[in-house]
């Protein structure tokens, strides 16, 4: 039995897309091996964008990773990880892709196998409504941290737009579509609402034009 020590945390870093999750998990795992630890890190099993299993960074910082779909049972896994060797930190990205059930097993690996969580995901999709997984995360978790982007205004972005082939805004459809910069954009609330994906000009007056401008990688 694990004496009673220090409690570890379930952190949740969310942000719109685009703002730099997966350098900034990349990073924080490195930290970590840097320091002769262990890191456990664990990808959603439907991102394919570059392969099944990796996480990557449009920077091109890239690491194998352990994949979970909403089956997949996280605390025993992890627990079989901890008999095995020490584990220092865990590292969870598209966090989103969480089921409630699943958060609630992350909490259970920081409170019971006092193994900090660090998750990253998506606050919200591209109709402004919660995902399962970041409505459980932004509940229980004990850490919360916002990466920030910024819409071409200059403002924070906050929100999320999909878009379909022409570069049009998309307002309906599955919450899950996996994309990345040629199918997302993100914006503040303002320009969302108004879904305007940049500013318009003497000779481009269209709310809805298709210029986009180049989002800030945290």
């Amino acid at each position: 039995m694990r004496r009673e020590g220090p409690m570890a945390k379930l952190y949740f870093n969310f942000s719109a897309m685009n703002a730099g999750k997966s350098t900034a998990l990349l990073q924080a795992s490195y930290n970590y091996e840097e320091r002769g630890m262990r890191s456990l890190l664990f990808t959603a099993a439907l991102d394919n964008r570059t392969k099944v299993g990796e996480i990557s960074s449009r920077i091109g910082l890239t690491s194998n990773a352990l994949t979970y779909d909403t089956q997949f049972n996280l605390f025993a896994c992890i627990e079989q990880q901890v008999a095995e060797h020490k584990i220092n930190a865990v590292f969870i990205d598209e966090a989103q892709f969480l089921t409630e059930d699943q958060v609630w097993q992350l909490a259970r690996v920081a409170d019971h196998l006092q193994v900090p969580v660090m998750a990253y995901g998506l606050r919200t999709d591209f109709q402004g409504k919660m995902f399962p997984g970041s409505a459980a995360l932004l509940a229980i978790s004990d850490i919360l941290r916002e990466i920030r982007t910024i819409c071409w205004c200059g403002s924070k972005a906050t929100m999320v737009a999909r878009l379909d082939q022409n570069g049009d805004i998309v307002e309906e459809g599955d919450q899950v579509v996996i994309g990345g910069e040629e199918a997302y954009i993100s914006l503040c609330r303002k320009h969302w609402s108004m879904r305007r994906l940049c500013e318009p000009t003497s000779e481009n007056n269209d709310a809805q034009s298709k210029i986009l401008c180049e989002p800030v990688d945290d």
